[in-house]
């Protein structure tokens, strides 16, 4: 384990009753830190404090949740957890624990598991610069963008849009009942919705009439020979071949 430490880093090394180290891989590593560098803790006595390590060597093989949360505050960014595995235990540290637990870059071995805290502190934050009117990208441009793999293709969220998608609505076509919170108009309407809405079907209509063509050539006498979806529906009969106009006059609406 001397050859995850420099100079001036510290150790802390887990053990519990019956689960120890080496002691000349203890006296290994004070040689490579200094002895008042490597602290040995027994599990049981593992507290909440304000020093972080560089390295954690655990000769405990299984640590619960309550455990890991505090290893990993008790770790440096990046710094590294070590998992000894017991030979004579078939039960070992799942990497899907050290997952959720918040560690990275887990591996597993014959004889240990290793996983690393992440480069960040827990409850860290960046300051977002937004002199000068940055564009969106660079705002949320953040250090953890570099470890988006570059060998995935990335859609362009643009090319994903149409003319259509582009295009800006008719503000009219955005206008709500206050009361029904739709393009309805409630039943005492007095902000002209009703109004707009009723010369909507109107000019409908209008256009339905004009363009639509007989299929069965009947349309011209009347709703009594018209079908269910006959576009003259509802209007007065005509003679063939008269061009059909409503008559929009408030009289008639």
């Amino acid at each position: 384990m001397a050859k995850h430490l420099n100079d001036n880093n510290n150790a802390l090394l887990l053990t519990a009753k019956d689960l120890t180290f080496d002691p000349k891989e203890v006296e290994e590593i004070e040689t490579k830190i200094g002895k008042n560098n490597v602290s040995i803790q027994d599990l049981t006595l593992l507290s909440s404090n304000d020093v972080k390590y560089d390295l954690i060597l655990s000769a405990v093989q299984q640590l619960d949740d309550k455990t890991l949360s505090l290893l990993l505050s008790s770790l440096k960014p990046s710094a590294l957890l070590v998992i000894r595995k017991s030979k004579d235990c078939t039960s070992g540290q799942t990497v899907s624990s050290l997952k959720l637990n918040g560690f990275v870059n887990i591996n597993e071995s014959p004889d240990e598991v290793t996983a690393q805290k992440p480069y960040y502190e827990v409850g860290s934050s960046v300051k977002l610069n937004l002199n000068g009117k940055p564009s969106a990208a660079k705002i949320w441009s953040l250090a953890a963008d570099d470890m988006i793999d570059d060998s995935v293709d990335l859609i362009d969220d643009d090319q994903l849009l149409t003319e259509e998608d582009r295009a800006k609505p008719d503000p009219q076509s955005l206008k709500v009942c206050g009361t029904t919170k739709q393009r309805k108009a409630c039943a005492n309407c007095s902000c002209g919705l009703a109004e707009e809405l009723e010369q909507e079907v109107i000019q409908q209509v209008k256009n339905n009439s004009q363009n639509a063509k007989s299929s069965c050539g009947n349309c011209y006498l009347g709703d009594a020979f018209r079908c269910a979806k006959c576009p003259y529906l509802g209007m007065p009969a005509f003679k063939p071949g008269e061009k059909v106009l409503l008559d929009t006059s408030a009289d008639n609406l």
